[in-house]
């Protein structure tokens, strides 16, 4: 499956890239992350709970970052592995300053397997659109003074 948009946050470049690159906030950003923990370098293991129709369960896994030209783009790797089956995802990031806000462009493709594969490619669809949703949704929340 691939993604691809773009969103306008209510913050300067260097805000954007503090809170997508800093662990802690990046914890807040991830639709039902339970913990983010240093891991090595630009590397966090994660654990993570959601339910997608009526598949629900929690996953441990890794998010990388990596070609991180700050504070202009970056390379964001997930991969979980979990009861009802595993995700990977994999996308780029780049950040356009506009005036006082910076446009966040994102692409990126995501592949799930086992259980969860199951419920059918237009709901993962669905499902992936919401979580992407859900992120942008709290990175504007947190960006607001």
């Amino acid at each position: 499956m691939k993604v691809q948009g773009n969103v306008l946050l209510p913050g300067s470049r260097e805000q954007v890239w503090d809170l997508l690159t800093d662990p802690a906030k990046l914890a807040r950003l991830l639709p039902g992350c339970e913990k983010l923990e240093a891991a090595g370098p630009d590397r966090y293991k994660v654990a993570i709970k959601f339910a997608l129709a009526a598949i629900s369960g929690s996953y441990s896994g890794s998010v990388e970052l990596s070609e991180k030209k700050q504070p202009e783009s970056l390379r964001m790797v997930l991969e979980g592995k979990g009861t009802p089956g595993f995700m990977r995802g994999e996308g780029r990031i780049q950040l356009v300053e506009k005036k006082a806000q910076t446009e966040l462009r994102y692409e990126g493709e995501a592949q799930v397997g086992g259980m969860i594969a199951a419920v059918g490619q237009r709901m993962i669809d669905v499902a992936a659109r919401r979580i992407i949703q859900q992120f942008f949704d709290s990175a504007i929340a947190q960006l607001r003074p």
